[in-house]
C-alpha cells in the first residue's frame, strides 16, 4: 500500500505536489467520500475542460477490458485525465474484472489518475488497496469530526458561539448529514455575530439539554430526575433508539473505568486527569462519545463517584439493558431506559453516617 490519508490530508497532499496513480477511497462515511473525490477532480482537472477528461465507471456494469481501455485514453488538451471507478466491492476474488483491475494497477498510466470508490462500509479489498493511496473515510470523532464541522462553518461563513457549536454536535449525534443541513440552514440566516445556542436549537429542532449525549452526562452525574424526564423527548427524536442510548452510555463508561485506573496509578485530577484521558484514552481508541474535550472534563469531574464496583456493575446493567431493548416483547423502551437509571442511581456508594 502506497499510503493512508483522511480526506483533509488528501487535500493537503493534493495542494502541495502531484496526484498519485491510484486512488482507493473506502470507508463508512458517504459523505467523505463523496468529499475525497470531488478534491481529486478539482485538483487535477481543469473546469473548462473537465467534461472531456472524466470518465464516471461502475464495477458492475464495466466489462474487464474497460479499464485498462479507459485508463490507456491519452488527457485531451491537458496533462492528466481522471476516471472513477464506483462499487469496486463487485470485484470479487478471481473474478476477471478484479484480474483486469490488479493487472493495471501493477502499472497504471502516467497520464490518469484513477479513483477507486468502494461502497459498502466493509474493510478495503487488500489487493487493491496494497497497489494504491487509499482514502479512509471512517466517520470522523473527536477532534477530526471538530475539524470537519469547523471547516464546513467557515466555508459557509456561520460564527457560533462555543456553547451552540457544542449544542449542534450533540443535536446532530455527529452525523455528517445532518450536520450539513443544519450548517445550510444557519448560512441562511445572515448576520455577522455569532449565534447562540438558542437559536441553534430552535433551528435544528433540539433544545438544549435533550440530547443522547446530555442523556449521558445527567447519568454520570448522578442527576436521577434530569436522566429520566428527558428519555420521552429523547425518544421521540428522529434517529434516537435505545440501543443507539445504550451504545454512547456503554462506551461512556468504558472511559470512566479507563480514567479511575489512570487517575489510581498516575495519582492525577482536575485538569491533568482530564488532559490525560484526552490524549491517551479518547485520541488513541476513538470512542463514539461526542466531543471529546467537554466529555474529558466531564469524566474528570465525576470520576471520584464511580468506584471501580460501580463502574464495572453499570456495564454489566447497560449490557443487560441492550439484551432486553432487542429482545423483550413485555416493556418499552423507556420502561427499559428508567429501569437502568435508577438501577445506576442506586449503586451510589453511600456516604459513612
Amino acid at each position: 500500500m502506497a499510503a493512508r490519508l483522511t480526506p483533509d490530508r488528501l487535500r493537503a497532499a493534493l495542494a502541495k505536489g502531484a496526484p498519485a496513480p491510484v486512488y482507493y477511497v473506502a470507508g463508512g462515511e458517504v459523505i467523505l467520500k463523496d468529499e475525497a473525490i470531488a478534491t481529486v477532480i478539482e485538483a487535477v482537472l481543469d473546469p473548462g475542460l473537465r467534461d472531456f477528461n472524466l470518465d464516471l465507471l461502475s464495477a458492475q456494469t464495466l466489462d474487464p477490458e474497460g479499464l485498462g481501455a479507459a485508463c490507456s485514453t491519452l488527457p485531451m488538451m491537458a496533462d492528466r485525465r481522471v476516471v472513477i471507478v464506483r462499487d469496486v466491492e463487485a470485484w470479487k476474488r478471481k473474478t476477471k474484472g478484479k484480474k483486469a483491475a490488479a493487472s493495471y494497477l501493477a502499472a497504471p498510466a502516467p497520464e490518469t489518475v484513477l479513483v477507486l470508490v468502494q461502497g459498502d462500509d466493509k474493510d478495503p479489498d487488500a489487493d487493491l488497496a496494497r497497489e494504491a493511496t487509499l482514502v479512509d473515510c471512517a466517520p470522523p470523532v473527536g477532534d477530526a469530526l471538530d475539524a470537519w464541522l469547523d471547516a464546513r462553518l467557515a466555508a459557509a461563513e456561520v460564527a457560533l458561539e462555543p456553547d451552540a457549536r457544542e449544542h449542534l454536535l450533540r443535536a446532530t449525534g455527529g452525523d455528517l448529514g445532518l450536520l450539513t443541513a443544519e450548517v445550510a440552514k444557519l448560512a441562511g440566516l445572515g448576520g455577522d455575530a455569532p449565534l447562540d445556542r438558542e437559536t441553534v436549537g430552535d433551528l435544528v429542532g433540539i433544545r438544549h439539554g435533550e440530547t443522547i449525549d446530555d442523556w449521558r452526562d445527567a447519568i454520570l452525574r448522578d442527576d436521577v430526575a434530569g436522566a429520566t424526564a428527558m428519555l420521552p423527548r429523547l425518544l421521540e427524536q428522529t434517529g434516537v433508539s435505545g440501543v443507539r442510548m445504550l451504545f454512547t452510555l456503554g462506551a461512556s463508561l468504558l472511559v470512566v473505568q479507563w480514567a479511575r485506573a489512570m487517575a489510581r496509578e498516575r495519582r492525577l485530577r482536575g485538569r491533568a486527569l482530564a488532559a490525560a484521558i484526552k490524549s491517551d484514552c479518547l485520541f488513541a481508541t476513538r470512542p463514539m462519545v461526542g466531543s471529546y474535550g467537554p466529555f474529558a472534563d466531564l469524566v474528570a469531574e465525576v470520576v471520584g463517584q464511580w468506584p471501580g464496583r460501580r463502574v464495572a456493575h453499570a456495564v454489566r446493567a447497560t449490557l443487560m439493558a441492550d439484551v432486553a431493548l432487542k429482545n423483550t416483547t413485555i416493556s418499552t423502551e423507556e420502561g427499559i431506559l428508567t429501569d437502568l437509571v435508577l438501577t445506576l442511581a442506586a449503586s451510589r456508594p453511600r456516604k459513612a453516617a
